[in-house]
């Protein structure tokens, strides 16, 4: 059993770590603000939860110096890219200042024995075919930029520390609690509240979905399997979907035709086309393979409006 600190452990994916590290019996310390996440997706004791902001670098190494942590997984973060085009300064402020802190403060414990940061298949530049960890990186946006410079501090952090350090890049996640409107909670929001003929965006891009609980357990296995240097891993299913295949998951889940309304207000000015992890590393490093299919994820989603916990922030 090991004393873990998540930051950001009240969200959408954090949710899901927490639930599988609890399977295995560690003990569970939060660190969040609830800016986006919600006290009630996580199941610990209020003195285990700390509601503060990680810019907040006072409260931060206080909570981390009481705590004395063996590991860190670090999700805090704001990452609805919508979001962090429209509030850039804020986004990279708390993504690349927010990790400072909290790196800050891990210097200073004899007790920890690993970090675990949460980057994100945004780093990357538009490739057409399964990207590697060691393709070049190359961020489209405000969030994929904030992201690689915490991948940078990571190194730094690394050089300073020997700390064992694990940097992994998500790809699109989707499962319950979700706190964002991305794709898939918009498309389970407008069929639960029974539209048979949906309103989405961009319909020509294709993205790598891998399910939380599937992301949860590769993080709880790099945690056990990682135990020297720094390295990268791509966290996706290795599987490319369209809009039109989840649509169409969907309706094979509810069993009735769904009709897609392409909106001018949804259309995203710039989108690019793929995004798919080539997922063989993280596999032959930890064993780990993705269990959920995108049917078998969905099909929970259509039964119960658990989860649909976002505010449209933009």
């Amino acid at each position: 059993m090991k004393k873990i600190i998540v930051t950001g452990g009240a969200g959408f994916i954090g949710s899901a770590v927490i639930q599988e590290l609890q399977k295995f019996g560690h003990d569970i310390y939060v660190i969040d603000d609830l800016s986006f996440g919600n006290r009630q997706f996580v199941q610990i004791p209020d003195e285990k939860f700390h509601q503060i902001d990680i810019l907040d670098a006072k409260a931060v190494t206080e909570i981390i110096a009481r705590v004395q942590p063996e590991y860190i997984v670090h999700l805090a973060a704001i990452h609805f890219i919508p979001y962090c085009n429209q509030h850039p300064f804020k986004s990279a402020n708390i993504n690349i200042q927010g990790t400072l802190n909290i790196m800050e403060a891990v210097q200073k414990l004899s007790s920890i024995e690993k970090f675990f940061f949460a980057s994100t298949a945004a780093v990357y530049p538009i490739y057409d075919e399964p990207i590697r960890e060691d393709m070049a990186t190359g961020p489209l946006d405000i969030y994929g930029l904030s992201k690689l410079t915490g991948e940078y501090l990571c190194s730094d952090f690394y050089q300073k520390t020997r700390i064992p350090t694990i940097i992994c890049r998500f790809f699109n996640a989707f499962g319950p609690n979700e706190t964002n409107p991305h794709l898939i909670p918009e498309i389970q929001l407008q069929i639960l509240k029974g539209k048979r003929t949906i309103e989405l965006g961009n319909l020509e891009p294709k993205r790598d979905f891998i399910h939380t609980y599937d992301m949860a357990r590769a993080v709880r296995m790099l945690l056990e399997k990682f135990n020297e240097g720094i390295d990268t891993f791509n966290l996706g299913r290795g599987i490319e979907y369209s809009v039109s295949e989840i649509v169409a998951a969907f309706s094979r889940q509810i069993g009735e035709p769904i009709e897609i309304v392409q909106h001018p207000d949804r259309i995203r000015k710039s989108d690019r086309l793929h995004l798919l992890a080539d997922i063989s590393k993280l596999k032959n490093a930890t064993g780990w393979y993705p269990e959920i299919s995108i049917d078998e994820g969905i099909a929970t989603l259509v039964k119960t409006e658990s989860g649909l916990h976002y505010e449209n922030r933009g």
